[in-house]
C-alpha cells in the first residue's frame, strides 16, 4: 500500500519531468542563432524506427548562422531532410549528398510572434500535465484517507502540499516561458 510520502514523491517527480519536457521543447524553438539543440531531438524515421537525429548524425555549428548535420549513414540523409522539414521549426535543410547544411535565417517580426505562440502552446501543455499530476495525486490521497491508511489531518496536509507543488511548478513554467520569449525577441 502506498503512503502519503510515496504519493508526494511521485507527484514531485512527475512534475519535474513535465518541466524537463518543457525545457526540451523550448530548446527546439529557435532564436536568431544556430544551436544543435534546435534539431537534435527531431525524430527521424530510420529503418522503420523513430530515432532522434542526434543518435544517427553528428551535429555541428561551424558558423553562428549555420548548422551542419553529418549522418553516420549517408543513406539516412533524405529521411533526415524530410524530418527537419516536417518538424516545422522554420528552417530549410540543404542536402548536398554528403551532409546537410541548415542555414538559420534572420527572424522576421512575424516569425518571432509565431515562435512565441508556439512557446506559449508548449508551456500550456506543461501546465496541463502538471495539473493532471495534481489531480491524480489528490485522488490517491483521498483514496488513502477513505481506506483509513491516513488520517483526515494527513489528507488535508497532503492536499495542501500537492497544491504547493503545483503552484511552484507552474511558476517555473511561467518563468521559463518569459525567459524564452525574451530570448526570441532579442535581436
Amino acid at each position: 500500500m502506498e503512503s502519503l510520502d510515496d504519493v508526494l514523491l511521485e507527484a514531485d517527480d512527475k512534475m519535474t519531468k513535465s518541466v524537463e519536457v518543457l525545457k526540451q521543447g523550448f530548446a527546439g524553438l529557435r532564436t536568431g542563432k544556430a544551436s544543435p539543440s534546435l534539431v537534435e531531438n527531431i525524430t527521424v524515421e530510420y529503418y522503420g524506427a523513430p530515432t532522434r537525429l542526434r543518435q544517427i548524425a553528428g551535429i555541428a555549428t561551424p558558423e553562428p548562422r549555420l548548422i551542419v548535420i553529418n549522418a553516420y549513414d549517408p543513406t539516412a540523409l533524405p529521411a533526415i531532410e524530410k524530418a527537419i522539414l516536417a518538424a516545422n521549426v522554420g528552417i530549410t535543410p540543404i542536402n548536398d549528398g554528403r551532409l546537410i547544411r541548415v542555414p538559420i535565417p534572420e527572424l522576421s517580426e512575424e516569425r518571432r510572434k509565431e515562435l512565441i505562440k508556439v512557446g506559449k502552446r508548449i508551456a500550456e501543455d506543461a501546465r496541463i500535465a502538471i495539473r493532471g499530476v495534481r489531480r491524480d495525486a489528490n485522488e490517491q490521497i483521498k483514496a488513502l484517507q477513505k481506506s483509513s491508511t491516513i488520517t483526515e489531518d494527513d489528507e488535508r496536509h497532503g492536499l495542501a502540499e500537492i497544491q504547493k507543488y503545483t503552484d511552484d511548478f507552474i511558476r517555473k513554467v511561467d518563468d521559463l516561458l518569459a525567459a524564452k520569449e525574451k530570448d526570441i525577441l532579442a535581436v
